[in-house]
């Protein structure tokens, strides 16, 4: 049985948002959270004690296809599971591996038996099926797993997208029953999570939410969105799916976005967000902030020595000044990839964190609009 438990403790009168709590056997989880995302065990440029520390992450993703590469399941269970092998005694999320599988679609094949595909590293064959991609989850050890499903490419045509949505709800039932014959390998449940479908129709995702809940999982997901398709019909799928999951239920919507996305979904009844945002645009010179974004790049930053963003609790966001980590930047340093990453992670959950006080305080939905205009600025 799930271990997992999610408390809800306040709702925003203005709006579907809400604040809880999560608990796992690795500890609580506050949500709204976001969650950085650690592909390969690690957040790019970033240690785990500065998620720790300077981040104040609360919860890590890892991925199935990229772990089961490398280092692979042989590695990891030596290691006594992802958790050990990192040095992170917090919560960890895997994906199924579902969307890298979604992005090869020129190498790999997808049948009822699940999805044939070529290594990125080294061109091999691998399968991937409901069942080996649990036993490989099971192996990394993470607290919440995903189910394997489809994510349809966009735009999809309907009959496409109903037929991958039906697979994806078949693939979730032979998850679950794999689960069900298989042991916790390291003295600690692990809660899986299926994921909601349906490409952009409407009425595709009420039947894929209503089959998703019929299950009884801990958790509830949201995929197949922000793939390409315009924000407004993100929200309208997003605020449909929050309708018809159940409201008990934690409600995680998959790679998930910029700061205003996020804030835009919390008032739609989201409570769990990763994206690789913030440590990819972060590599590349682009800083979100409490005042807005900032393209550090920018000549107009030589000389200003004022702290990157010193009001979101982060000891290197409130140390380094905008002009060294221009110059670290422009040098090309490797230094200034990592207090870029770490600036724009702890931004995101600075602003998560905000979002929680406003949902207790009863005003996140004016705060959201107020903030979201602020946010966009480019400073």
């Amino acid at each position: 049985m799930p271990v997992l438990k999610f408390e809800m403790t306040h709702r925003d009168p203005g709006s579907s948002a809400r604040r809880g709590t999560i608990y796992t056997d690795h500890g609580i989880v506050e949500t709204p959270i976001f969650m950085p995302v650690g592909t390969v065990g690690s957040v790019k440029a970033v240690s785990q004690q500065q998620l720790q520390h300077d981040v104040q992450a609360e919860i890590i993703l890892g991925n199935t296809y990229h772990l089961y590469l490398r280092p692979g399941t042989e590695v990891l269970e030596a290691a006594g599971g992802l958790h050990r092998f990192m040095g992170w005694n917090k919560p960890i999320l895997t994906d199924s591996g579902g969307y890298q599988v979604f992005s090869l679609a020129a190498n790999r094949k997808l049948t009822e038996e699940g999805a044939l595909f070529q290594s990125h590293i080294d061109g091999s064959k691998h399968l991937f099926t409901a069942e080996n991609v649990m036993d490989i989850q099971r192996s990394i050890g993470a607290d919440i797993i995903m189910a394997f499903d489809e994510c349809p490419p966009y735009p999809s045509d309907y009959g496409y997208a109903k037929k991958s949505m039906e697979l994806t709800h078949r693939w979730v039932d032979r998850c679950i029953a794999r689960l069900d014959d298989t042991p916790d390998l390291y003295g600690y449940t692990q809660n899986l999570f299926p994921i909601v479908q349906g490409s952009t129709f409407p009425d595709l995702r009420k039947a894929s939410c209503d089959y998703i809940s019929s299950r009884g999982a801990a958790g509830n997901a949201i995929g197949g969105l922000s793939v390409g398709e315009p924000e407004s019909m993100m929200y309208e799928l997003t605020a449909l799916c929050c309708e018809n999951l159940p409201v008990e239920k934690p409600r995680y919507l998959m790679g998930v976005g910029t700061p205003w996305n996020i804030l835009e979904n919390i008032a739609l009844g989201i409570d769990m967000f990763d994206c690789v945002m913030p440590t990819r645009n972060g590599r590349n010179g682009m800083l979100f902030t409490s005042q807005g974004v900032i393209n550090i790049d920018n000549k107009k930053w030589e000389k200003d020595f004022s702290p990157i963003d010193e009001g979101i609790g982060s000891g290197i966001s409130a140390y380094y000044s905008k002009a060294y980590l221009r110059h670290l930047v422009k040098s090309k340093e490797i230094l200034g990839l990592t207090i870029a990453s770490v600036h724009n992670l702890a931004f995101y959950l600075w602003l998560v964190r905000e979002a929680r006080a406003h949902i207790v305080a009863g005003d996140y939905f004016s705060w959201k609009n107020e903030m979201i205009p602020l946010l966009k600025t480019r400073l």
